[in-house]
């Protein structure tokens, strides 16, 4: 069984464009908020290199 790295999935969705209120963990949880911290760094780079180009 593989050990599923909530931060890493989160990092993932933001690459896939999956919007953050997409995060399958339970809202309150450690895996919820590591989700949507990896979700957040992409995302908040994504959204930087954008402004950057306009």
């Amino acid at each position: 069984m593989t050990d599923r790295d909530p931060f890493t999935e989160g990092e993932r969705a933001a690459r896939d464009n999956i919007p953050a209120g997409a995060n399958p963990y339970q809202d309150g949880s450690d895996e919820h908020a590591l989700w949507s911290a990896g979700h957040e760094k992409v995302a908040g780079a994504m959204e930087a290199r954008e402004s950057e180009g306009s």
